[in-house]
């Protein structure tokens, strides 16, 4: 009888503390749900490691419609110069959804047609910037689905630049993810994404401007939005990649087939929110401290560090722990010269309770071709040496 009363007070107490406060259980159930969305498919990213916070779907198969404007958006920034000009071809001047209303014989400079292309998806815009880069469409797509293929986009294949409805064109919210996880690591690119207006001048016709708005109605509606890329045909829905920072942490969301081109701002509201309450990041080391070495096979030199390409911090989600990540190197024993400053040559792994949860790129030093003594043995005895 004692044990059964001691029973009834506890749970007498346990009632009324819930009672008292039931703020506390309710914000856990709320912080704990996964959003509700619209959309067939989605997820949330971590911006610094490629942490999935939230996925749904995510290795489903879906038209990307125009977020494929991030990768051409990306070559075109590698490859033309800023003031080159872009002559906007009959093929081009007669694409679908061509916003800026250009004609054939109009003229931009390549800077100004990027603007156009990614801010009102412009896209006989993203056919004049594939021709000027690669002297055709389809050489162009090429190098679209080489450098998916490098960022290790494996269930994705596009078949033109600006995300137009086709067969053969299609990826995943895992894979667009990992595409736009990349792109807002070039400073050039973050800075055309978070442009709420701009004008886009002409060259040809000389003093022809046209105003333009972004597409991406979150931005200045949303605290931290600063991109990405909107996307909407019949056939993929609604599509967004949506990009908001927080103090030091910066989280991604994908959204794929949307039912409506405005469910796709409210999805993305609801994963990022789901995103910033879920996840906090912990200040990890320093990208100098992580400096390792790799052999080098036919250089100057015999070796040549490696380091991050940025410092590596821990993302913490529902509670996590930074003491329970580890780091491991996914690096290459020899690397062959010569190598740029800044080359990308392997990945540090990002492991949570041994179970790998992101990556940063491992960028090298430069190192000029040539021969040396250390280099020539590193050609003759390369299978015999340890890993540095």
């Amino acid at each position: 009888m004692h044990i059964l009363h001691i029973l009834r007070v506890l749970t007498a107490c346990l009632f009324f503390l819930g009672q008292a406060f039931p703020c506390l259980p309710a914000a856990a159930a709320e912080i704990d749900d996964a959003p509700t969305i619209s959309a067939s498919a989605a997820i949330v990213i971590e911006a610094s490691t490629g942490r999935v916070i939230y996925e749904k779907n995510a290795d489903e198969r879906h038209y990307p419609a125009s977020m494929t404007k991030m990768m051409t958006c990306l070559l075109a920034l590698a490859t033309l110069g800023r003031h080159q000009d872009v002559v906007i071809s009959p093929r081009a001047a007669q694409t679908e959804d061509a916003t800026l209303e250009e004609t054939a014989g109009d003229v931009f400079s390549a800077d100004e047609l990027i603007r156009g292309m990614m801010l009102v998806s412009d896209n006989g815009a993203a056919v004049a910037l594939a021709e000027a880069s690669a002297g055709s469409v389809d050489h162009f797509v090429t190098q679209m689905n080489d450098e998916a293929a490098r960022l290790g986009m494996t269930d994705t294949h596009f078949a033109n630049p600006n995300g137009l409805t086709h067969p053969d064109h299609y990826s995943t919210a895992r894979d667009m993810a990992k595409l736009a996880r990349h792109a807002m690591t070039e400073r050039a690119f973050r800075d055309i994404v978070d442009t709420a207006k701009a004008p886009v001048r002409w060259t040809l016709p000389a003093g022809k401007v046209r105003m333009v708005e972004n597409t991406n109605e979150l931005l200045g509606h949303y605290d931290g939005m600063n991109g990405i890329k909107t996307g909407w045909t019949s056939a993929a829905g609604g599509c967004l990649a949506a990009s908001a920072q927080r103090g030091g942490l910066e989280l991604i969301a994908i959204v794929m087939q949307a039912e409506s081109p405005e469910a796709r701002f409210t999805d993305a509201r609801k994963l990022l929110d789901y995103g910033f309450a879920q996840t906090k990041l912990r200040r990890g080391i320093s990208r100098d401290r992580l400096k390792k070495s790799v052999w080098v096979r036919g250089g100057k030199q015999a070796t040549v560090a490696v380091h991050p390409v940025e410092d590596v911090n821990y993302p913490l989600i529902g509670g996590e722990e930074a003491s329970h990540y580890t780091i491991t190197y996914d690096l290459p024993k020899i690397i062959a010269a010569p190598t740029k400053e800044g080359q990308i040559v392997g990945r540090l792994l990002l492991n949570y309770d041994g179970q790998p949860v992101g990556s940063v790129d491992l960028a090298a030093e430069k190192v000029d071709a040539g021969m040396s003594v250390g280099s020539l043995f590193v050609r003759v005895f390369g299978w015999l040496l340890p890993t540095l």
